[in-house]
């Protein structure tokens, strides 16, 4: 069909993914001639060299957007370190690879705000990469996510294609991952206090002070982030991006301490007990706010407030059959 662009979502499953799939299929409703291509990971792993190659040679996209990536929160990272360097450079290279060589000329990647150093300035500029030491606890998921950027970066320099990167503030919504080892601080503090007011208990105890400060945005409004950035022209990208046509943040500007964010998924769930902290566990970064002036200045900000979005996701939470499964 002539003029219908092909896109393929590599993550789709995935919190991320899902939500820029479903923005495209909504615009696909509206009569935009688009082709949506996805592949589970039992159909590709994306790990596989040959695989992605020959999956790429088949099908040739116009358009590749790399949402897929291993993630989890400090105890995850903190636990498998190699997992998380491996899986997201493998990921990452032949994902971006493979597109090039099968004449993909547009790309859109999805990185981290882990990308930063530790002792970075707030709220993080984009150029603040790659002037400090990074958080120890996910340095190795954060050096995947650069050596992202650097690849389209790279590939931009040399071969001319258009491969955009989005940095992205910590991220929330439907299709969260609640596993209680492995999700990050958010979706971690629904399922503890959910589970909490149901069990009628007097106490839920927090990792850390409650004193880190942490920002936080609704997967659809990342999503929607993600296509207006693809949609940009490319002179605007590039007059927005310089020197080196890198990587664009994505967040709201604004921040809460943990301790906030706690007392707010406690009044959500229901729950009325005590709140306490324990120090003995890490905080990590102190303060993690992004600057996303530049994607500001180019006409986007984020629509949903915290408290809605926290409502939203819990509501989503509870409509999952499996949600309230007791541990035998």
């Amino acid at each position: 069909m002539a003029g219908v662009r092909k896109f393929f979502i590599a993550g789709h499953g995935g919190m991320v993914g899902g939500a820029i799939l479903r923005k495209l299929q909504q615009r696909k409703h509206e009569g935009d001639t688009v082709e949506l291509v996805t592949q589970t990971r039992s159909e590709l792993d994306l790990t596989d060299q040959g695989a992605v190659r020959s999956f790429m040679q088949a099908e040739r996209p116009d358009v590749v957007i790399l949402a897929a990536a291993k993630v989890g929160g400090i105890h995850a990272n903190n636990s498998y370190p190699a997992e998380f360097i491996y899986e997201n450079l493998m990921i990452e290279c032949n994902v971006i690879h493979q597109a090039f060589s099968a004449g993909v000329g547009q790309l859109l990647q999805l990185g981290s705000s882990c990308i930063y150093p530790r002792e970075a300035a707030q709220p993080m500029r984009e150029d603040a990469l790659l002037t400090g030491v990074l958080e120890p606890t996910n340095e190795p998921y954060a050096i995947a996510k650069i050596a992202g950027i650097k690849l389209c970066e790279s590939y931009n320099r040399q071969h001319g294609v258009d491969y955009r990167s989005v940095m992205p503030t910590n991220l929330y919504g439907p299709g969260d991952n609640f596993h209680p080892e492995n999700s990050h601080v958010l979706p971690a503090l629904i399922r503890r206090f959910h589970a909490a007011q149901r069990d009628g208990l007097d106490e839920v105890t927090i990792w850390g002070t409650g004193t880190p400060r942490r920002e936080f945005l609704h997967v659809d409004d990342m999503a929607e982030a993600s296509l207006f950035v693809l949609d940009l022209s490319r002179d605007i990208y590039e007059a927005n991006t310089r020197p080196m046509l890198s990587h664009i943040n994505v967040g709201t500007g604004r921040d809460v301490s943990i301790a906030e964010l706690a007392a707010l998924v406690a009044r959500v769930t229901g729950f009325g007990g005590r709140i306490v902290y324990d120090p003995s566990k890490p905080d990590g970064t102190m303060r993690k706010l992004m600057d996303v002036s530049r994607l500001s200045e180019m006409g986007w900000t984020a629509r949903i407030g915290l408290e809605d979005g926290i409502r939203q996701t819990y509501a989503w939470f509870l409509a999952q059959p499996d949600h309230d499964l007791r541990q035998k």
